[in-house]
């Protein structure tokens, strides 16, 4: 779906969804399952929404990041989360 017929995001949205993106552990699927977009949404967002240069930099740790791609992962990582993330409201995803 593109960010012009995306579902209604509030800017508290797109913060978590720019924060998740951010973090190496988050998977893609992760922000997936929890507001819908897929990885090329995230990335049209995050191109919208950081400045060019910030873009550019995420997008360099992104393409080298074994752990933003539940298919390169170490079987060893199963979550979505890291253990710090616990604080963090408006997290939907079961703490189970």
């Amino acid at each position: 779906m593109p960010i012009s017929q995306k579902t209604e995001l509030d800017d508290i949205a797109i913060d978590r969804i720019i924060e998740m993106a951010w973090e190496d552990r988050t998977p893609f699927d992760a922000i997936k399952f929890q507001f819908g977009l897929a990885e090329a949404n995230v990335k049209a967002l995050m191109k919208k929404e950081l400045k060019f240069s910030s873009y550019k930099l995420w997008r360099k740790r992104v393409e080298n990041c074994k752990t933003k791609h539940l298919a390169k992962r170490v079987d060893g990582i199963d979550r979505f989360k890291c253990k710090l993330q616990r604080a963090i409201s408006n997290n939907k995803i079961s703490k189970r």
